[in-house]
């Protein structure tokens, strides 16, 4: 079906702002559209709500908060949303437009993806979230149709909160499951509740789903797959395809436990584990399951996946049993039966003993001599001292894993501000890097802050001065000073800024001003008397009327008081110079009454409510003069004089 037929929405122009081109996608919630912002002349993804949805007025209300809070994220594998509104019937939110394809297209296409590619999409899922969790905010969605990869590769997550607002409708009642039932957590489908740990979940179904290229559950109702979320553990994935490796048979486990303590308590903890994970691939070659000979047993595969201070990376897999080979404390000792001693042997060792035993304080005190002059030797071989890393620029919960891991006690210190090093990775370290220091001494590490953020402060109707001032004294400085005109704000005062009020910028960052130019006299010369009567008494002002004799056509303002463009206060009185025509007894080429112009004359094209531009261009075409004034500052014209017929190379005056 052509949905430029059937969607009433095509071709449509949204809120005064957004030029609907075509209906990209359609769900139970909402349609997605392509879209161009005439404002910012930017190509967009609307995202309309359904009627259903957008008349529910809880829903309006959590839906307009939610948004707020997620155009709040900046994080490159988040989409980001730009506007959010109403229009009408229709709820939307205007979105960053990424052309490409979701996760689910891939599966479809593909079935199921290699150890590696499944983590490379992973990875920056956790990365999108992770930063989510830190700013309070909770997916509940988590899905491989929520996963787009753009045509450039990039990995992005969108609808955040969406399944969030869903739940403040009138629509769902106590009880009811809101979010997909293939990933959703087990405390989501028993008491409706969602954390960090939830969208965890999520991901661990979605991570299986890439390695076996199928869902842990199926079943003949949703309600069925539920069942089996809260009363079953997720299966291994290399219970399904015999090439996972165990690391991701681990991490899956762990991301899927139906206890949410048991899991990895956000998605930048697992998030940690999932590049662990990934740095102990082959990069090349076979990266299935490794197979061990027959009787080994596997050791410490799920070892370390759990702890009270929560998720850890699984450690690499231990292979202990026959033929391990070696001798030492780390293998399984086999020692045939025929070497074990026997009760003759004992004997004959005794008896040889008690032949030599005249010797042994000569023998004893030369193996005391020896082994002490042994351990002296290796003592003063080892080295008691370890040399600092270099941890700086390295994420902050990997580099404290990386010191312990050589011998140092680990302690975190305080954050401080950098502009160059990212937020929660190591800016410092105590001892710096390089210094001699003995095993075992404390290492502190400092991680970086990010860069310092001030809140734009509020400056509104303050002097220019004065809001100069208050910006310069918290930190921030005054970028472009622009002016607009006002019939709120007072002449030379602040209407506003950029950023507005309250968003963080970097310290000593730019804000911009906007000042008032206060009320400004409208220009209505060269309209008729009656249009510029009327636009001039609907905006308050006092009109009083003088005529007077002129060469202009009769009842065309010639005149003003005040001119246009003077800073007014709204009320005055305006007076208006009319023309009544020539005192000479002269008339314009035709009255009023003639049933059809003269010769000699054209029709004005009608230009009002098109674009300056294009109404300028279609009145020289038609062979007038054009002479543009402004209004009330739109860039359409919205009066035009005179109209009618009128001689060639006349000038018409259009406002906008």
């Amino acid at each position: 079906m052509d949905t430029t037929l059937s969607d009433p929405l095509i071709g449509q122009l949204l809120d005064g702002r957004y030029r609907v081109e075509s209906r990209i996608a359609r769900g139970g919630m909402a349609s997605v559209y392509l879209a161009l912002d005439v404002r910012l002349e930017r190509t967009v993804a609307v995202k309309v709500m359904h009627r259903s949805l957008a008349e529910d007025p809880q829903f309006v209300r959590r839906f307009i908060g939610e948004a707020k809070s997620v155009a709040g994220l900046s994080h490159p594998n988040i989409v980001q949303v730009f506007d959010q509104g109403t229009d009408g019937a229709n709820v939307y939110l205007s979105m960053e437009y990424v052309p490409g394809r979701t996760l689910r297209d891939v599966l479809s296409e593909r079935g199921r993806l290699p150890a590696r590619e499944a983590l490379e999409m992973v990875i920056p899922v956790l990365a999108a979230l992770g930063s989510a969790h830190q700013a309070g905010l909770i997916h509940r969605d988590v899905k491989p149709e929520n996963v787009l990869l753009a045509d450039d590769g990039r990995v992005k997550v969108v609808d955040f909160g969406l399944a969030r607002a869903i739940e403040a409708t009138n629509q769902t009642k106590t009880g009811m499951m809101i979010g997909t039932i293939g990933y959703m957590s087990p405390e989501q489908v028993t008491t409706g509740q969602a954390d960090a740990r939830s969208d965890v979940y999520g991901v661990g179904i979605m991570l299986f789903e890439l390695l076996t290229g199928r869902q842990p559950y199926e079943g003949e109702s949703p309600m069925s797959v539920a069942y089996q979320h809260v009363h079953d553990s997720v299966p291994a994935p290399s219970s399904i395809a015999t090439d996972v490796p165990p690391s991701l048979d681990a991490l899956v486990g762990a991301a899927t436990d139906r206890d949410p303590a048991r899991r990895p308590a956000d998605a930048n903890a697992m998030l940690i584990a999932a590049v662990e994970t990934h740095r102990g691939l082959p990069r090349t070659g076979q990266t299935g399951q490794h197979t061990a000979p027959h009787g080994v047993r596997h050791i410490g595969q799920h070892a370390g996946a759990h702890s009270s201070g929560g998720f850890q990376a699984p450690p690499p897999l231990v292979y202990v049993g026959e033929g391990a080979g070696g001798g030492g404390a780390g293998h399984t000792m086999i020692q045939p039966r025929s070497e074990l001693p026997t009760d003759a042997g004992r004997s004959a060792g005794r008896a040889g003993f008690l032949r030599r035993r005249s010797n042994w304080f000569v023998i004893g005190l030369a193996l005391v001599m020896v082994a002490g002059i042994a351990f002296s030797g290796w003592w003063f071989s080892q080295s008691r001292t370890i040399t600092v890393p270099d941890l700086v620029g390295q994420n902050i919960v990997l580099a404290r894993q990386a010191a312990l891991k050589d011998g140092f006690e680990v302690k975190v210190g305080k954050a401080r501000f950098d502009d160059k090093v990212e937020k929660d990775n190591v800016l410092d370290t105590e001892p710096g890097p390089g210094a001699e220091v003995t095993k075992g001494s404390v290492l502190t590490l400092i991680p970086s802050a990010g860069p310092e953020t001030i809140a734009v402060p509020d400056v509104a109707n303050l002097s220019e001065a004065e809001a100069r001032a208050k910006i310069a004294e918290v930190g921030l400085t005054i970028g472009r000073v622009s002016k607009k005109e006002s019939d709120t704000v007072p002449r030379d005062q602040v209407v506003g800024t950029n950023p507005s009020v309250g968003k963080r910028v970097k310290k000593g960052g730019n804000v911009n001003l906007v000042i008032s130019l206060g009320l400004l006299m409208p220009d209505v010369t060269d309209m008729t008397r009656d249009k510029a009567e009327r636009f001039l008494r609907d905006r308050g002002f006092n009109v009083q009327i003088d005529e007077t004799a002129n060469d202009a056509q009769p009842g065309t303002v010639i005149g003003q008081d005040p001119a246009g463009g003077t800073p007014v206060e709204a009320g005055i009185e305006v007076r208006l110079t009319v023309s009544k025509g020539p005192d000479n007894g002269w008339h314009w080429p035709w009255d009023n009454n003639d049933s059809e112009p003269p010769g000699g004359v054209v029709v004005v094209p009608d230009v009002r409510f098109k674009a300056l531009k294009d109404a300028t261009r279609e009145l020289r075409a038609a062979g007038f003069k054009v002479k543009a004034r402004k209004l009330v500052g739109t860039r359409r014209v919205i009066r035009e004089s005179p109209s009618g017929h009128q001689p060639p190379g006349s000038t018409i005056t259009i406002w906008h």
